[in-house]
């Protein structure tokens, strides 16, 4: 698979969004007309209703998705500035986009490794590797861009592509969940962190119990930005103790 390695200097930062600016949002109608499904109505429905992305066109983000992150480390704080971030699954790059900020990566302080087989279009302050995070060779070209081969902090917003079978669909994301893990624990520095998205469900308690072995305090976290109705949680794993 062909790789492209991409870094940005210009373009919006990730520094703003919030959705507490008071401006209140009208809603659209959804009509199922052109041949268009109910089911395919009613997804429209909720994207174009949903203040997650309005706020994320308004602000300048990628997606909603970068809400989640935002609203997770204002309560947990695992993004500082001069920290090394890999982002698993990055695309479109609205994770990235906070972390840039956050870390200051433009400035020269932290830094952003992003990684994804779609393409990422680019953001100030990311290396952009477009790649297959599955691919053998994706973990040490990871490595090999991050200063001293190491980082502070894991992040995986990972999803596999969806085939409307429960129960293999989750096997499937816990399986990227589970491989995001193993990769976090051979390259965090002592004291990182790692957040990975997963579904509820019985194979979790695996992931979990590998996890506990390695970091000081694991929890599950659902941000305000992750729809209640979805079975989409995140894993928080911090203070990691170092490889053994």
């Amino acid at each position: 698979m062909t790789k492209k390695v991409s870094s940005s200097g210009g373009g919006k930062g990730g520094g703003r969004g919030s959705l507490s600016g008071g401006q209140r949002q009208l809603r659209t109608n959804v009509k199922t007309a052109h041949k268009r499904s109910a089911s395919s109505a009613r997804w429209l429905d909720r994207q174009l209703n949903d203040p997650y992305v309005a706020a994320a066109k308004r602000d300048g983000f990628r997606s909603r998705a970068a809400y989640k992150l935002k609203e997770i480390d204002a309560r947990y704080h695992i993004l500082k500035s001069g920290q090394r971030v890999i982002d698993l699954g990055a695309a479109p790059g609205g994770w990235s986009q906070i972390a840039a900020d956050r870390v200051k990566s433009l400035e020269g302080k932290g830094q952003v490794i992003a990684i994804d087989y779609l393409g990422v279009d680019p953001i100030p302050g990311v290396v952009i590797l477009e790649l297959d995070f599955t691919d053998p060779t994706a973990e040490d070209l990871l490595k090999s861009h991050l200063r001293d081969g190491v980082a502070d902090l894991v992040l995986s917003d990972m999803a596999a592509p969806t085939t409307g079978h429960t129960k293999t669909d989750h096997m499937r994301i816990m399986g990227l969940a589970e491989t995001a893990g193993a990769f976090a624990v051979d390259v965090l520095s002592p004291g990182g962190a790692f957040l990975c998205k997963v579904l509820q469900g019985g194979t979790e308690r695996e992931l979990l119990d590998g996890l506990k072995k390695n970091f000081s305090l694991v929890r599950h976290v659902k941000p305000p930005a992750s729809r209640s109705d979805s079975a989409e949680l995140y894993v928080l794993a911090t203070g990691f103790r170092g490889r053994t």
